[in-house]
């Protein structure tokens, strides 16, 4: 066994793998995030490879919808919980992994059930997403499901279910808003430190591969929805507080997790402008969203 530390948006993971598993083949997203063990820990996991996890004894609470997989969750009488990772169905739905867990999530387990390198890598990598997710959410940080571009060193968020357009519509800022560059395309970590809102690249990106290790302010989110003509407006707190609780990942069943979540969000609304943009995929959306979103330099302070 073989520890290896990362810092995501500034929390540490320690991760610790059989000699078997060189953490460049498992987990190659974390490259670059590899760091020394210093600092407090957020949550350590141990890895190993073996059969299912025993939910027998344990109350089904129900489904997690996590990366277009649903993954079962599980939970016993003293707060443990376990969580049964599988595959996409459009990959097979096979069961790749067990999380196992006390309700903190501090102190973990993932038992890779899989028997090939690409359900081990999936399911140690949600597995490790959700672990994050649950342990930082009292910290005021949110794995927000979203792409994200940065300009003129802010970052903008762009939220909306999958298949909905949020990838094309980044690509039309990259495309035609110079200065323009990809910060992460599918699960950015937020976090509001000292009043700022602070915009992360993670180890997680969906399809597209960009594993940037580094973090802007954030300029604006948006909430993106197809429609015949380009338009964009500003939210009201409530509706923006509705708009970002579906986008990020949380546990409703679990107090402790989705209340964190709920106060995170309301901080990160006290500073930070939410919008609301129908729009077309074209050149024009993404003008006059940059328009209404940008930090102009006479508006900071």
């Amino acid at each position: 066994m073989k520890s290896f530390f990362y810092k995501v948006a500034q929390h540490l993971l320690q991760v610790n793998l059989p000699d078997a598993l060189p953490a460049s083949d498992i987990i190659p997203s974390f490259s670059p995030f590899k760091c020394e063990a210093e600092g407090d820990v957020l949550f350590t996991m141990d890895v190993c490879e073996g059969v299912a996890t025993d939910s027998r004894g344990m109350d089904e609470i129900g489904q997690f919808d996590c990366g277009g997989a649903n993954h079962g969750v599980y939970r016993s009488d003293d707060g443990t919980y376990l969580f049964e990772i599988s595959l996409p169905m459009c990959d097979g739905g096979m069961l790749s992994c067990c999380l196992t867990a006390r309700d903190d999530f501090r102190r973990c387990s993932a038992v890779l059930t899989g028997s090939s390198m690409r359900q081990h890598q999936f399911g140690l990598n949600n597995a490790l997403m959700m672990a994050y997710a649950f342990a930082a959410a009292e910290q005021d940080t949110l794995l927000v499901h979203a792409s994200v571009i940065r300009n003129d060193g802010y970052g903008y968020l762009f939220t909306a279910p999958s298949g909905t357009g949020k990838s094309t519509h980044t690509h039309l800022w990259y495309k035609h808003i110079p200065g323009s560059d990809l910060m992460n395309d599918d699960n950015p970590v937020v976090r509001v430190i000292d009043g700022e809102t602070r915009i992360y690249g993670s180890p997680w990106s969906g399809k597209t591969p960009c594993y940037r290790n580094i973090w802007a302010p954030v300029g604006a989110i948006t909430r993106i929805e197809q429609r015949p003509e380009n338009t964009i407006r500003r939210m009201a707190p409530v509706e923006a507080f509705a708009t970002l609780l579906p986008a990020v990942s949380s546990m409703k069943w679990d107090r402790r997790v989705y209340m964190g979540i709920c106060d995170a969000i309301s901080h990160l609304l006290a500073t930070t402008p939410v919008f609301w943009l129908g729009c077309r995929p074209d050149e024009e959306a993404a003008r006059i969203c940059f328009e209404a979103v940008h930090v102009r330099q006479d508006n900071q302070s």
